[in-house]
């Protein structure tokens, strides 16, 4: 009915956000914004950061913590959320999410450990079948919403990298790829050689690649399409610095971001040739100019930072993910978001309000909203 092609037009200009709550306006608005064409046509504009999942780890414990916060990504008000995946059958740990679907796993112990995709915005969600989650592997979550509009379905993959030794001591990574169209795990025949440990174990999706970060200047990269795997070399090698640096990776405009603190300051790239390993420097500041454009939360940065020596020692600067342009980092007790835009930070909150474990490697995932549905598949 045209009153309907009207009311679609108008409700297709909306952000994601309010169109979740307009769905319990009415039975007509509610029919309109969960039709599947309507989603799809939504589904092909860029969706920006929501906010982020922060989730504790005991240093010392096999266990996990089942408790996961939501921080929303504002330079306003923020109010941090604890029941955000209450809708899910059992308490989990995140593992990684694209485009507003989120991978996870059930809590250890657990006497039938599961491996689900969800949807937190409308609170759907699939059990994978044929597999048993392990802590030891990192995963990786590949949705692409811009791929096809031709496709009504939500398609994703999942990949599982495990890491193990050859006869001589030589470490290698292996791969798993789960394919929602399939239904099923495959095993890849890809190996890749790499001596060091993946780093802050969560991986990015960019440009149709997933990537970890490891523990040796070196960022390990997986293609979803054909299977092939390889190394990219770190922007700037760390055995050049005298303290030991904060890294993390991340996803802007569709390339991979590199992010590094150290006592020279806050350096940004952003890749931009793979087989090359050709990084571009996006933004640059020192530790002294940061403070004096934010005095109100940093004081002595750089001695600060200089004094971490150790790998045992806690970093007094820590950025934990970043994700269009805005960093998300512990500075002490205090979690801050940072604009490469603006240049400015906000306090965002603090430790206190995540549990008495934050500060212990916490695994940190961006999130964007989303309504692409997950009962159909």
């Amino acid at each position: 009915m045209e009153s309907d092609d009207i009311c679609m037009d108008v409700l297709s200009r909306l952000p994601t956000k309010t169109l979740l709550g307009l769905k319990c306006v009415c039975k007509r608005w509610h029919r309109i914004i969960s039709d599947r064409s309507f989603i799809q046509d939504l589904l092909q504009r860029p969706e920006p950061l929501a906010g982020f999942f922060f989730q504790e780890r005991y240093q010392w414990c096999a266990e996990d913590i089942s408790t996961i916060s939501y921080i929303p990504a504002s330079m306003e008000g923020t109010q941090v959320q604890q029941t955000i995946f209450s809708f899910l059958p059992e308490d989990v740990v995140i593992l990684g999410s694209c485009n507003g679907l989120v991978c996870c796993r059930s809590v250890f112990p657990s006497p039938d450990p599961s491996i689900f995709i969800c949807n937190p915005s409308n609170k759907q969600w699939i059990r994978l079948q044929e597999t048993t989650p392990d802590k030891e592997s990192s995963y990786g979550l590949a949705f692409n919403p811009f791929q096809s509009t031709m496709d009504m379905s939500t398609n994703f993959k999942v990949v599982r990298v495990s890491q193990a030794q050859t006869d001589m001591d030589d470490s290698y990574f292996s791969f798993e790829i789960y394919s929602s169209q399939a239904g099923a795990w495959k095993k890849s025949k890809e190996i890749c050689q790499c001596n060091h440990n993946l780093f802050k174990n969560k991986g990015i999706f960019a440009g149709g690649i997933l990537h970890w970060l490891t523990d040796g200047d070196q960022v390990l990269s997986f293609n979803i399409e054909n299977e092939l795997s390889w190394l990219i070399s770190a922007p700037f090698p760390t055995i050049h610095l005298t303290a030991i640096p904060e890294m993390c990776i991340g996803e802007s405009r569709g390339r991979l971001h590199y992010i590094m603190i150290s006592e020279d300051g806050l350096q940004v790239w952003a890749l931009e040739d793979y087989y090359d390993s050709n990084w571009s420097l996006v933004h640059s500041t020192t530790l002294e100019v940061m403070e004096e454009e934010n005095s109100q939360l940093l004081y002595n940065t750089r001695e600060r930072v200089a004094q971490r020596i150790s790998i045992d020692s806690i970093p007094w600067m820590d950025p934990l993910a970043f994700k269009d342009d805005l960093l998300l980092m512990r500075v002490s007790t205090k979690i801050i978001l940072y604009c490469i835009g603006t240049r400015k930070m906000k306090e965002l909150c603090n430790l206190s309000k995540l549990g008495r474990n934050s500060i212990f490697g916490p695994l940190v995932i961006p999130y964007s909203l989303s309504l692409a549905p997950l009962s159909q598949i």
